[in-house]
């Protein structure tokens, strides 16, 4: 699984105009099932998350987890982490999950980041979505699981 994290102080999801998720300080995921991607993978890309030391501390310095500081996951599908951009002008998509297996992955990540005790809100799988976020830092990293 592929998952773009931006350390956020404000996150929103919007879909027609209408806010359908949203989160204070913590973590925008924009998460994208590959091509052999599997339950496995999204409880390990979870479990990385969760535990990953991008908040800072008392001083100043990068220590905190997500799981440290009590924040939430905004997370949200979005297969075009998937582009490959090695030829040509049009990106590709085909390493990415089919849309059903992609589904049930994003779902399955939603429920593994919850049941680590991490509110979550999240976006319309394969929704034509607006997302706004304030970064944090800014702190913006890619994980490949």
């Amino acid at each position: 699984m592929r998952a773009l994290i931006q350390r956020v102080t404000q996150a929103a999801v919007h879909v027609d105009g209408a806010e359908i998720g949203a989160i204070g300080p913590g973590l925008l995921i924009l998460i994208c099932a590959m091509e052999g991607d599997d339950a496995a993978k999204s409880q390990a890309l979870a479990a990385k998350i969760s535990k990953l030391r991008i908040f800072t501390d008392d001083a100043g310095k990068m220590n905190k987890s997500l799981l440290d500081t009590g924040g939430a996951a905004l997370i949200v599908s979005q297969f075009t982490l998937a582009a490959d951009t090695s030829r040509g002008n049009r990106p590709g998509f085909s390493a990415a999950a089919k849309p059903d297996v992609g589904r049930a992955l994003y779902e399955q990540f939603i429920e593994d980041m919850a049941a680590l005790g991490i509110a979550t809100a999240t976006g319309s799988f394969g929704a034509d979505m607006a997302v706004s976020l304030t970064n944090d830092g800014p702190v913006t990293i890619w994980l490949d699981v």
